[in-house]
């Protein structure tokens, strides 16, 4: 079997980092627990699973269709594909709750097998739920059973070479199954990269990318992942949609948006042409300390409007600044800082950070440290600029240890114009103080992707877990959240995607007859409406 994530958590079984020494102390300070182990994630023996209710003839022909040791029904994986990554998921997951789990599990190698699968569960009335990395954080992955009494996961890892390279056009042709770090690694032996790195950069696959619109921590200077697509190739229960990939194109609307961010709701995305770019030949990543978050949204909005914005941008509110300080301790970020960030409070941290040709970055730097300046920033050097590169990826390694000590620990996203963020910033931080008043939340906040309109606001919660109703205590935290961001008229999702957690709030961003057009594509792809039932589309 190909490498596994936990069932229960973030990443392979073993692997990541520790909390710090003095989390405990901050999570007393912070929100009353002890920081000690409270729970720990049952047992896979223990996890609760019903019977697998696939029919002879429908296992006989998915087998058939992808090789009977490619379709699998035992324990393990079953438990593996029941869900995603997000709080919900795994809060239900260490508690053993798994009975909307797949009944069978399906490991097509190419799009024809994917048609065929699709083919025998239409006929058969299953649902079909595609997973490739497993890391949404908005229940894009968890079977949503509805009416239908069978559901088998489409799973993509064995969907997964690199087809082609067009090193003259920087194109790539590449199976969806391929995880992005496997993809990079392909690409360098042609001096090129994909230079797209989303926090589930470890395990998300190119396919996943496309399904959700992902934007990665470079998207400020490389663009989101929709704008790296050059064509698809997507198996759908009525047929097969393939897109031709021309640099350009005025032959009517741009079928290629209809895949992108369908979340498997009207097929298998299977195939895909990517424009790649060179390998960095340098990176430079530095971190600066602004007197005020306004101060430092204003200057954000001043970089992107003059395109001199750095290729990947973070900036903290005051309370996240303090959180990341404070679980830095003497040693990482904050020791590389040195006493600077403490003597200025509050202060908010960015980190900005150019990759290319040296020549280019010496170029494109001074303009921006120069406005960075003249807005009121420290500068802090590179040392905790790389300090944060090096732990990008830690923290959702970091929650596993913080579920296990009674905390609850989730994030949400959302887009405003920059005549907005300010109020949309108030406005999410107060609906989430309200909802976990019982349990009184600390919350940090960061802008993380820039464009000269307007930018993302990143929210991390950080609460006393409710023992007795942990997924209801943030399922009212996330709804005030939600409506709070579709009352200041700000997206829903700036790259977390739909799944099952943003639906109820698709029209209020899409509109009635928006919705409706959304149904009718589905309905003339998957008639039978098997695919990945519950998503993207409200009841």
């Amino acid at each position: 079997m190909s490498r596994e994530q936990k069932f229960w958590g973030w990443g392979e079984p073993g692997a990541g980092p520790a909390l710090p020494d003095q989390a405990a102390g901050m999570l007393r300070e912070w929100l009353g627990v002890s920081g000690a182990v409270v729970s720990t994630p049952v047992a896979l023996a223990d996890v609760r699973l019903r019977p697998p209710a696939v029919s002879p003839a429908l296992r006989a022909a998915l087998a058939a269709a992808v090789g009977a040791e490619h379709a699998r029904d035992d324990r393990e994986i079953r438990v593996l594909r029941a869900a995603g990554k997000s709080y919900l998921d795994l809060v239900a997951l260490r508690a053993g709750a798994a009975e909307d789990a797949p009944d069978l599990v399906v490991a097509p190698a190419d799009h024809l097998e994917v048609q065929a699968v699709l083919a025998a569960c239409t006929e058969a009335g299953a649902a079909v739920i595609p997973f490739g990395g497993g890391t949404s954080v908005v229940g894009g992955v968890a079977p949503e059973r509805r009416r239908f009494d069978v559901a088998v996961c489409l799973d993509l890892r064995r969907i997964d070479a690199v087809l082609a390279v067009d090193e003259g056009a920087r194109v790539a042709r590449v199976q969806a199954g391929r995880r992005l770090p496997e993809l990079d690694h392909a690409l360098a032996r042609h001096g090129l990269r994909l230079a797209h790195v989303p926090q589930s950069y470890e395990w998300a696959t190119v396919g996943g990318c496309a399904a959700t619109r992902s934007a990665g921590q470079a998207s400020t200077g490389f663009g989101r992942f929709d704008e790296l697509v050059a064509a698809v190739r997507c198996a759908t229960p009525a047929g097969e949609l393939a897109t031709l990939g021309a640099p350009a194109s005025a032959a009517g609307p741009d079928l290629c948006e209809l895949v992108l961010g369908s979340e498997g709701t009207l097929g298998v995305i299977t195939e895909l042409a990517l424009r790649v770019r060179p390998v960095a030949a340098e990176q430079r990543y530095e971190a600066w300390l602004l007197p005020s978050f306004g101060d430092g949204c204003d200057a954000l909005r001043k970089l992107a409007q003059a395109e001199i914005a750095p290729d990947v941008v973070r900036l903290s509110d005051e309370d996240e600044t303090r959180m990341t300080f404070g679980f830095a301790g003497d040693g990482g970020l904050r020791r590389r800082a040195g006493g600077l960030a403490l003597r200025h409070r509050p202060r908010c941290l960015l980190v900005a950070g150019w990759e290319g040709e040296a020549a280019d970055i010496a170029r494109r730097r001074p303009p921006a440290a120069r406005l960075l300046r003249s807005a009121g920033a420290l500068p802090l050097g590179r040392g905790p600029g790389e300090a944060w590169r090096a732990t990008r990826f830690a923290a959702p390694h970091l929650r596993d240890a913080l579920l296990d000590r009674g905390v609850l620990v989730e994030t949400l996203e959302t887009a405003t114009r920059w005549s907005g963020v300010a109020t949309l910033h108030a406005s999410v931080r107060a609906a989430l103080a309200a909802a976990l008043a019982a349990t009184p939340p600390v919350l940090g906040c960061h802008v993380s992707h820039l464009y000269p309109d307007g930018a993302s606001l990143y929210f991390t919660v950080f609460a006393r877990q409710d023992a007795e109703d942990p997924a209801g205590q943030w399922r009212a935290a996330k709804r005030a959240a939600g409506d709070a961001i579709a009352a200041a008229g700000a997206t829903i999702t700036h790259h977390h995607a739909i799944g099952r957690d943003h639906a109820r709030w698709l029209e209020a961003e899409h509109g009635r007859f928006g919705v409706e057009l959304l149904r009718a594509v589905k309905r003339h792809c998957d008639p039978a409406g098997i695919m990945n039932p519950g998503k993207l589309l409200p009841d």
